[in-house]
């Protein structure tokens, strides 16, 4: 039988997978209608952060999936609407998609593999090598069917994954799509030149 902290851990990444939503949005309805909608959803988000953290509702549709480290901070929902942001923003159309669904299926292919089969310990602060292969893989195929350049891939694959493995104190939700992209965009920007 699965672990509860098993359980809310599915249940914390099911939310992630608004990506799709967002990526959905950016290719039927363009840049300018996916940035409208993530500022929409900040400022909503915002809101309920202001009402949890400032004012002490108390919200249990939302507590629920707080981590621990969440209840007294803002939640990874909020890290994860500025990455993206930032990735469609910034980075060019497809590079903002890899970026958004390395953060949401890359990430949560790591804490599942991670806590259901992790075993060898890694960097010292309880990630797992199993959790991070299972990671990298993951990134790896979507950074491929975006970018098709297995070269490409790697590099955004493996930035995403040290990110999440080796970033502790700083959001991942916000690091992985904002280095990853970053790193490619050099990448592309390096290579226009040399």
């Amino acid at each position: 039988m699965a672990s509860k902290s098993f359980i809310n851990e599915i249940l914390r990444k099911g939310i992630h997978l608004t990506s799709i939503i967002i990526v959905l949005v950016y290719f039927f309805l363009g840049k300018q209608a996916t940035l409208t909608l993530l500022i929409t959803y900040l400022v909503i988000i915002l809101t309920i952060e202001h009402l949890r953290l400032d004012r002490g509702f108390k919200l249990p549709f939302v507590n629920f999936l707080l981590r621990k480290k969440e209840i007294k901070a803002l939640g990874s929902h909020v890290y994860f609407t500025l990455g993206a942001l930032v990735a469609v923003s910034v980075f060019s159309e497809h590079v903002a998609y890899a970026a958004l669904l390395m953060t949401t299926f890359g990430d949560a292919s790591a804490a599942l593999v991670g806590k259901r089969f992790g075993k060898i310990r890694i960097f010292g602060n309880g990630k797992s090598l199993e959790g991070a292969v299972a990671e990298f893989l993951v990134n790896l195929m979507i950074g491929y069917i975006f970018l098709s350049s297995w070269p490409v891939a790697i590099l955004m694959a493996g930035v995403a994954t040290l990110v999440e493995t080796y970033f502790v104190k700083i959001d991942d939700n916000l690091a992985i799509p904002v280095f990853s992209g970053f790193f490619v965009e050099l990448f592309f920007f390096l290579n226009s030149y040399f």
